[in-house]
């Protein structure tokens, strides 16, 4: 049940987002961006997601759910007189058609295939149930984070590099509680408000993310009253917008990680080389001198201006239950001397000129891939390549398009780069980024998160994707980022501190996710955009429509009543990517 009808919407009232991250995909299962993930989250609704309060799994398009006493059947009750855009039911057998794509077709498991690697069967015994069957328990069953979409629109779809995935005809047929309804590549992306959401329509009309080169651009259209909402502020614009005139400001925990790549040698599914990564890399010794020769406090306190911990494993402190730290005796710490060393022992050497050289006598010199758009990048790049010259890496900055980052990133056509990945509350579709089987099925996927795999890794990630107690689980979580962190195809910079601001003279009420301390923006579910009221109806409280929390303590017992998957895995869309 819906529950009782929101406020009365204000008519004509438009919220105006501003975007500094390109969107690569309106096709849900394609889309990688966090700003294009950001965008699927409103107009496809999930099963479950994450509730706004607290993360915990709440009930989307299944309003309830069970398992089998041997945890491999889970059946999923749909939601009754819930409608696509275009007047279609949603029943369970567009739910099923979604994940048997997923399934059965390379190309459409780009985004979210990891969350099917383990089901044996998706089948819709009638419109209102879903049966997933899978192969081995698995702990991310209520928190599955795949956009379900129409079958009756997307089975016409053949081949998802087909230019109509992105076209309005198609993406903006949906029922989350905005719809697209017009996309101009790098320029806007226009939504109005579902009229017919089964949660409750939205208290204003329109939706716009507008695309800016920069964070300053952004700020400067905040400040001229052209948007409302801006996000990923440096330090210094944030602390110039604190105190304005119809502005506040919000500096939230952070759920992302921030990190240099190393290619440790890209590859394909079928281990086929791909790429032109420097063949150094490969050698784990190599990166960790890389590691040990890098200075992330002085990144976090120079280039972010203190707004960032100090980064160690891949889950962020925001989730401290799998969170984990290196010893003080693991800890990769600026050492020069010690980077020194270590490439003497592997055989590079330095020169008359004081570069090194490998064992072939070429130079050992690589490529820095970043973003021309990003602050971070443009400032980070120069410490790198000083850090690097002082032990004999010569380094070439490559400052490009965020769709040059992404498509070089996917392609294996670069030596380090920075990059960073949403978390979600749960770790699994952080761990399975990292494992054997992300890796591409095609150059030019972005399956991987960094073409790492190891055998020992992913024997701990398996186990931990099937253990339902919480604390056995958590440990291995633990010990999978102690042998990332070990191996270092990537090393953990920071986990930033997100920081925001709007317009409170136009609208207010943005549920933060987590409650009080999360983000507006960028959030594991809508929960931001959908709960914003404009200033002139704003009455206080959460900002979400009536309806909007019906069900979730329900779901909480439901949980609990299966065995304790309270701490169950969530895999999400390819939210966040950088």
């Amino acid at each position: 049940m819906a529950g009782p009808v929101p406020a009365q919407a204000q008519q004509g009232a438009v919220l105006r987002v501003a975007l500094v991250q390109d969107v690569d995909h309106l096709n849900p299962f394609l889309a990688s961006f966090a700003s294009s993930t950001m965008i699927g989250r409103l107009s496809w609704e999930f099963l479950t997601l994450p509730s706004a309060e607290d993360n915990t799994p709440s009930p989307g398009l299944a309003e309830s759910w069970t398992t089998s006493a041997d945890k491999l059947t889970w059946t999923y009750r749909i939601r009754q007189d819930v409608h696509w855009s275009d007047g279609e039911p949603v029943t369970a057998k567009d739910a099923a058609f979604t994940f048997n794509r997923i399934i059965t077709d390379d190309k459409a498991q780009e985004a979210n295939g990891t969350y099917v690697e383990n089901f044996a069967s998706v089948t819709a015994p009638d419109e209102h149930t879903l049966v997933i069957t899978t192969k081995a328990p698995q702990a991310s069953m209520t928190a599955l984070d795949v956009p379900i979409v129409p079958e009756h629109v997307w089975a016409g779809i053949r081949d998802m590099e087909d230019p109509r995935t992105d076209s309005v005809p198609v993406v903006g047929v949906g029922d989350g509680p905005f719809l697209i309804t017009e996309y101009r590549p790098n320029e806007l992306v226009r939504l109005k408000a579902n009229p017919e959401y089964w949660r409750g329509k939205a208290r204003y009309d329109e939706l716009q993310f507008i695309t800016y080169k920069n964070a300053d651009a952004a700020v400067n259209a905040l400040r001229n009253d052209e948007v409302d909402l801006v996000n990923r502020l440096t330090s210094t614009q944030f602390d110039a917008l604190t105190g304005q005139p119809g502005i506040t400001t919000n500096k939230a925990t952070g759920r992302r990680y921030r990190e240099l790549l190393m290619n440790p040698g890209a590859q394909t599914l079928a281990r086929r080389p791909i790429g032109d990564g420097n063949p150094a890399l490969t050698d784990v010794r190599v990166r960790r001198a890389i590691a040990q020769a890098i200075d992330p406090r002085t990144l976090i306190d120079k280039v972010l201006g203190g707004d960032g911990r100090l980064g160690g494993g891949l889950l962020p402190t925001a989730y401290p239950k799998y969170h984990w730290d290196p010893a003080d005796a693991q800890r990769y710490r600026f050492d020069p001397a010690a980077a020194n060393a270590a490439l003497d022992a592997a055989g590079y050497l330095r020169g008359a000129d004081g570069s090194r050289t490998g064992r072939d006598g070429a130079p050992l010199r690589l490529r820095l891939l970043g973003k021309a758009s990003e602050d971070f990048s443009q400032r980070a790049a120069d410490y790198v390549v000083s850090w690097l010259g002082a032990i004999g890496i010569g380094v070439t900055k490559q400052l490009v398009s965020d769709n040059e980052v992404d498509d070089r990133t996917n392609a294996g056509t670069y030596d380090l780069a920075f990059s960073g990945w949403g978390t979600s509350p749960d770790p699994d579709y952080t761990l399975a980024k990292q494992s054997c089987g992300a890796l591409p099925a095609t150059s030019g996927s972005s399956s991987s998160a960094s073409f790492f795999c190891d055998p020992q890794f992913d024997a701990l990630y398996t186990q931990e994707s099937a253990e339902l107690d919480p604390a056995r689980r958590a440990d291995l979580v633990k010990q999978a980022q102690a042998r990332y962190y070990d191996q270092v195809p990537s090393f953990v910079i920071d986990y930033d501190n997100p920081l925001e601001a709007y317009r409170s003279d136009r609208f207010t009420g943005f549920p933060q996710q987590p409650a009080h301390t999360g983000t507006i923006m960028e959030q594991s579910g809508y929960w931001g955009f959908y709960g914003a009221v404009p200033a002139a109806h704003s009455g206080g409280g959460n900002g979400l429509p009536a309806g909007a929390w019906a069900g979730i303590g329900a779901a909480v017992l439901v949980v609990v009543a299966i065995g304790g998957v309270a701490a169950a895995r969530r895999r999400s869309s390819a939210d966040d990517r950088e």
